[in-house]
């Protein structure tokens, strides 16, 4: 695994290191209207999730300590709530610059100093990580090909149609299986697309994956997507063209 050293970075907040007033969730509805603007979180890059996401899953499903695997790492998000809440961390990601992406925003104060891994990898084959070994996966795949990561990475699950993201998931899935150890949880966020005015619920079909694969399901949450395309003409299609605008995605959580 290459292990790579960040340091501390100044960033326009530099003295807060955990949001304001933060309540652990406690039902089954997540709804975070703020995406979130500590450490060095920002919403820049496309399609990345809030951290309130990964912080809630971290706080309630690991340990200080624990090691925490995101194998569709993007901007890093997931890694960063793991070394302020004191996890080590392992990420991957088939796409270099989004690795270079995290590498820059995990330079956070020494004090924050859990060991972090983050390098180019293919969540279906995680051939560096041994099973039985990671204590949560905290992970957000892209949605079948709804956002392009990239025109040209062969292992880009986001080029994809939804049908060959099915089959790609089940590997995705036996992988989470094997590294995981036994009791502990598979936490993943993912939502359905429209294509051709049929909704494709990619989020069904990636649960009964990840359940072929021999997890078994602790919680489902309903996560409100407040960035949604929900105002002017998307508004006018949805009544001309008679379809609901998507608002919500699917918090997974599978344990081993």
């Amino acid at each position: 695994m290459d292990t790579r050293q960040v340091r501390f970075m100044k960033n326009e907040n530099d003295d807060k290191w955990e949001p304001d007033e933060f309540v652990l969730e406690t039902n089954t509805i997540w709804s975070f209207p703020t995406r979130g603007s500590w450490a060095t979180h920002d919403s820049k890059y496309r399609g990345n999730w809030s951290p309130y996401i990964p912080r809630n899953v971290i706080l309630r499903y690991s340990e200080e300590g624990d090691l925490v695997l995101d194998q569709f790492v993007g901007s890093g998000t997931t890694l960063i709530e793991a070394r302020l809440l004191n996890r080590e961390c392992i990420g991957l990601d088939v796409n270099p610059d989004s690795i270079k992406i995290s590498l820059n925003k995990l330079r956070l104060p020494s004090r924050f100093s859990s060991n972090v891994s983050v390098s180019v990898g293919d969540a279906r084959n995680l051939q560096d990580i041994y099973a039985d070994s990671i204590d949560l996966i905290c992970t957000h795949p892209p949605y079948a090909n709804a956002i392009q990561y990239s025109s040209d990475i062969k292992n880009d699950l986001s080029r994809l149609t939804h049908q060959e993201f099915n089959i790609e998931m089940g590997k995705v899935a036996a992988e989470c299986f094997r590294v995981l150890k036994k009791g502990k949880f598979c936490a993943i966020l993912i939502g359905d697309i429209r294509k051709q005015g049929s909704n494709i619920p990619i989020g069904f079909q990636t649960l009964n994956t990840f359940l072929d694969a021999g997890f078994g399901l602790k919680e489902i949450v309903i996560k409100v997507q407040h960035n949604c395309k929900s105002t002017g003409i998307w508004i006018q299609r949805s009544k001309k063209y008679n379809f609901l605008l998507l608002a919500h995605e699917y918090l997974f959580i599978f344990k081993k």
